[in-house]
This record gives structure tokens, sequence and C-alpha cells, in this order.
């Protein structure tokens, strides 16, 4: 299965790749938020987490003989990553998609401009941080509780992507991806189920949270990974740093939610400081 779809991704640019895991990650929200009216956030997770682990076991089958470090890592991994499920979500149910993950966005950002001592990177810093400043005066009635789970989603995002990069040298191919998303399944399951109860066995809701994981889980992750067998991290991070501006099209199309000016401005502002600290990791690649 694995090789069927790496030789179909093999034909596609690495950029497109790239850029269809944006699209997919955000089509993938915009179908979640329509899931809360009638499972809330915690179920919408749960579905998520439990179906793309699912698919994922099932996809690399992990063995689960491994030293106790490499558990470790494992559960670190597993545990932030449905904790950052868990915050954007409830996030999602309180602003609009795209103020989310620019907001969200911070995390990476954060991570790629820490322990840098390039003037740059501080200007980079500061746009970032002018962007924030936009996004609350943007709009006055900007629900305070999502900016700071959207926030939270973020320094989780920032410790995923350190965790991630532990997973890697732990562990091989899609083992450790696979094992991380069970076991945040496992955290996040009984939640929906005490929010939710019988009402995620509703079978469309089943149906369309299988299509959540497919789109904000399984697609993307397996697209960016083949992208990054073919393209410098740098390039991928540049990007990436669309991803914000991708959030508020697909939140304006898909779920009609309108920005205000300067939360646009805000969005570019993001995506600018995004894209500016990652070519600034050149000499890194």
């Amino acid at each position: 299965m694995t090789a069927v779809a790496g030789r179909t991704f093999g034909a596609i640019p690495p950029t497109a790749l790239v850029l269809l895991g944006i699209v997919s990650v955000q089509v993938g929200a915009a179908l979640a938020k329509h899931l809360f009216g009638e499972v809330g956030s915690f179920g919408t997770v749960a579905l998520r987490l439990f179906f793309a682990a699912a698919v994922l076991m099932l996809v690399w089958r992990p063995s689960l003989r491994m030293n106790r470090r490499t558990w470790t890592v494992v559960l670190a991994y597993g545990v932030v990553l449905g904790l950052m499920n868990l915050c954007f979500y409830l996030a999602l149910a309180r602003i609009p998609l795209g103020i989310a993950v620019t907001i969200e966005f911070l995390g990476p950002l954060g991570v790629a401009l820490a322990g840098s001592r390039r003037w740059l990177d501080a200007f980079w810093a500061l746009l970032a941080a002018a962007g924030v400043v936009l996004m609350m005066e943007g709009r006055g009635d900007l629900n305070l509780a999502g900016f700071l789970l959207a926030l939270a989603a973020g320094a989780c995002w920032g410790l995923y992507i350190l965790l991630g990069a532990a997973l890697g040298r732990h562990t091989s191919e899609g083992d450790g991806l696979a094992l991380g998303m069970a076991v945040a399944a496992l955290m996040a399951v009984p939640f929906g189920v005490a929010e939710s109860g019988t009402a995620l066995l509703q079978p469309w809701v089943l149906l369309a949270g299988l299509g959540v994981a497919l789109l904000s889980s399984v697609i993307p992750y397996s697209l960016d990974l083949e992208a990054l067998r073919r393209i410098p991290p740098r390039v991928f991070g540049i990007l990436m740093s669309l991803e914000p501006a991708m959030a508020a099209l697909i939140g304006l199309v898909v779920l009609q939610e309108s920005l205000h000016w300067e939360q646009w401005v805000a969005v570019l502002c993001v995506v600018a400081a995004s894209a500016g600290a990652a070519r600034g990791t050149r000499a890194e690649d």
C-alpha cells in the first residue's frame, strides 16, 4: 500500500505536494467545524484521532518491542499531539478558522526563531508580534478564550516539532507516527465519549469523522513526508508559511467566515514572518 502511494506521489512535483497538504488540512478543519454542532469539539477530536490512528496502524503495523527511552519519546509525542488537537478544536469552536491557524502558527515560528542571534530574525519576531496585535485590534469581540486556546495549541505545535525530531531519531519510517497517533487517540477518545456518548456512533458522523481524519492527518502527513524527501527543509518551511493565508481563504469560502481588513493584514504579517524565518535557515540545509 505504501509503495503504491509512493509511486503516485512521486509523479507530483514536491511543491505541489506541500500545497495539496496545506489545502487538505484546512478543508479537514472546515469539515470538522461542521461536526461541532452534533458531537462537540471533544467528540470531533476523538473521531479524528481514532480514525487517523486506525489507518496509520494498519498501514505501518509498528512493532511494540521498543526500549524504555523510545517508549518515553513516543508517549510524550502522543500526549502533545492529543493536547494540540484538543486545544485547536476548542479554539476553532470559538474563533474563525483563519484566526485560529494564524495564532497557532506562532508555535512553529517560535521554534524557528529560538536561539537565533541574527538581527533579521528579531525583525521577523517583531513582525509576527505586530500581526498578533492587529489580530486582537481587528475585531473587538474576538473571543479571548479562543485566542488563548489557539495560543496553547501553538505552544503544543512547537513541542510537537521538537518531539517529532526526537521521534525520527528513535523510530523508523511511520512507526513512531502511528504509535504516537494511537497514544493521542487513547487520550482524546474518553473526552469525546463523555461529551457526546452514542451520538458518535451515527453512520454519517462516523463517515464525516473518517473524512476529517484522512484530510487533516493521514493525507497531509503522507504528502509532507514525501515532499521532505525531495526538497530542503528551508523550502518546505517557506511553503508551509502559506498555511495561515490558506486557512483564512478556506474559512471565507467554505465556512463564510469573513475577516476585517486589519485581520487580513495580521495574517499576511505572520505569513511573511514565517517565510522570512524559514528562508533564514538556508545555512543549515
